[in-house]
């Protein structure tokens, strides 16, 4: 998220009505619910991580331990354990 000077996007008005209840402050303003983009989406991480998820799934169906599995990717045994068991 970038800050913009709201000087240069929104009208005088605007800008005053704004002022009187934030002043040299920042005011986050939300996406509507139907732009609103769920977490990863944008960056492409959460495809990411459901491959891994689902060759970590193969990988112990294929006979891996969840210690194993741990180890490889780094993650605590739990971690592996809800990638597995998850519905």
């Amino acid at each position: 998220m970038k800050y913009i000077n709201a000087n240069t996007i929104l009208p005088d008005m605007l800008v005053e009505e704004l002022q009187k209840y934030v002043q040299a402050g920042y005011i986050y303003i939300p996406a509507k619910d139907e732009q609103h983009k769920s977490w990863g989406e944008l960056s492409g991480y959460r495809k990411e991580l459901a491959k891994r998820n689902a060759i970590i799934i193969m990988e112990y169906k294929n006979g891996v331990s969840v210690a194993e599995l741990a180890d490889r990717y780094f993650l605590s045994v739990s971690a592996i354990r809800k990638i597995i068991y998850q519905k």
